[in-house]
């Protein structure tokens, strides 16, 4: 797991060239005159799904996981927290879906706040518990990029 600002996104574009693409992409592009929804970047490679939508309790909040992709999700505007941990940590509640590649997790892990301009890299064995309410519930823009991790 990955936590920085977009402002240092050339610090992790040796990482992949997909890497590269997503943080790109992140760093350039105007969000304000997107619609929510997917963003096609290089095909199923790497594409972009622009969401909009109002933080959420603790409680309410659910341990995901990814097998074929590396999630790249970044703050446009408003204030989440992020949970991460290891999935091996974790226990399955509902078993992996390949047409989605999510699976469900029960376990803990730590918290990062981000911040517009921040984003986090998540890799397969990561798993995170986003859209989490940091202080008062709020209303975010993140723009999830996804990197196909084969």
């Amino acid at each position: 797991m990955i936590v920085d600002s977009i402002h240092n996104a050339s610090a992790y574009r040796a990482l992949s060239g997909r890497i590269a693409a997503a943080l790109t992409y992140l760093a350039e592009t105007d969000f304000t005159s997107l619609p929510d929804g997917r963003d096609e970047i290089q095909g199923d490679e790497v594409f972009a799904i622009v969401q909009r939508y109002q933080t959420k309790p603790l409680e309410q909040g659910k341990w995901e996981a990814h097998r074929k992709y590396i999630d790249v999700q970044g703050v446009i505007e408003g204030q989440e927290r992020i949970g991460f941990g290891d999935v091996t940590d974790m226990r399955v509640v509902e078993e992996y879906c390949p047409e989605s590649d999510l699976v469900f997790l029960d376990g803990s892990g730590e918290f990062v706040t981000l911040s517009p301009g921040m984003f986090m890299l998540l890799f397969p064995h990561e798993a995170h518990m986003p859209c989490i309410t940091s202080g008062q519930p709020s209303q975010v823009t993140k723009v999830v990029v996804k990197i196909l991790a084969e």
